[in-house]
């Protein structure tokens, strides 16, 4: 499921880690993988709201995930030094809210390598 899709966007998130490396401010990976997802044509919105409902009642709260690309798979960034269960449990409730079965969470923090988690509901 959207295992191409997942690929290319993978392809785009080691571009900005070979180019920028690790260390910098979320903000930055943020800006720079936008750009290179406009690079190869990657259709994806930045920050878009997801709608969180009770009983099908909209609240006033809604969630931002950095990303939603090919309007199917949320993905969330990091430039922390691991990825943490509490990282893992907000893209949970991104694509539980969302009702997408696709997840990246991203990692830009890591010093020897791009870490990132694929997930499935």
């Amino acid at each position: 499921m959207l295992k191409q899709e997942g690929y290319d966007l993978m392809g785009a998130a080691f571009e900005v880690y070979n180019v920028q490396g690790f260390g910098m401010a979320e903000e930055i990976y943020q800006q720079s993988l936008e750009i290179e997802l406009g690079l190869r044509n990657i259709p994806f919105q930045s920050k878009a709201d997801l709608q969180v409902t009770y009983k099908e009642l909209p609240l006033t709260t809604v969630y931002r995930p950095d990303l939603l690309v090919f309007d199917e798979i949320v993905v969330e960034l990091k430039a922390v030094k691991a990825i943490a269960a509490e990282h893992e449990a907000q893209l949970f409730n991104y694509l539980r809210i969302s009702e997408k079965k696709i997840g990246y969470l991203i990692n830009y923090g890591a010093a020897k390598e791009l870490e990132w988690k694929r997930f499935a509901l």
